[in-house]
């Protein structure tokens, strides 16, 4: 092959190449502006579902908030709640936070056979059956929200009055028995007394539950 005839043959494969190499970056540049298009409807998109959104929640706001407090602090039979509170001289506040921390105010029966809202257990329920002068009482009846208020609301009355006011020391009592709580300072309880960890922990939860309940439902719960 002559000189003349290389040199030729080089600039016309140097021409097909780069005609090869334009027609790709046409090809992919309509591509390329699809690919940008559709990146920035999405990008529009979502902050368009984001706007909406935000706008609805704060147009329902109250009603949004009232839905959440409903799931997770949940309040029933607050008329009950209340009218024992009165009866009892116990604050409603804190019968909510008990029947919350005991059954999520759901009835149900539990391992250790203590059952309904303020899971009372048949031994508590004929210690209460003794203090009230009660003849009739039946375990099953302590399914109904109504007689389980009842009775865990006095067993309250009774360890908050045997315990000086001590509402730390009554709620010890609640969930660990009258035995313990005397043994671990009676009336004189702190909650750096409590010996049983579970037991400290149950008491700060009810505490804790009360101070919500009393901010989220004081109308509800008569404490306007």
């Amino acid at each position: 092959m002559s000189p003349s005839t290389s040199v030729r043959s080089a600039r016309s494969r140097s021409k097909s190449s780069s005609a090869r190499s334009k027609k790709r970056r046409t090809t992919r540049t309509p591509t390329r502006k699809r690919s940008q298009r559709r990146r920035r409807a999405r990008v529009i998109g979502g902050t368009l579902i984001v706007c909406a959104l935000g706008g609805f929640l704060l147009a329902n706001s109250d009603r949004f908030q009232r839905t959440l407090e409903e799931v997770t602090l949940p309040l029933q039979h607050e008329d009950i709640i209340r009218q024992q509170a009165a009866e009892k001289d116990v604050p409603a506040d804190l019968i909510a936070a008990v029947i919350y921390n005991e059954s999520r105010f759901r009835d149900q029966t539990s391992h250790a056979g203590a059952r309904g809202l303020m899971q009372i257990t048949p031994a508590t329920a004929k210690v209460i059956e003794g203090l009230s002068g009660g003849q009739t009482f039946n375990f099953n009846d302590l399914s109904n929200p109504d007689i389980n208020i009842r009775y865990g609301t006095f067993y309250l009355h009774y360890l908050i009055q045997k315990f000086g006011d001590n509402d730390i020391a009554a709620l010890a009592a609640y969930n660990a028995g009258e035995t313990n709580v005397a043994a671990w300072g009676g009336s004189s309880l702190s909650l750096d007394d409590i010996a049983f960890p579970e037991t400290r922990e149950y008491v700060e939860n009810v505490l804790e539950k009360r101070d919500e309940y009393a901010h989220h439902y004081r109308h509800e719960l008569g404490l306007d």
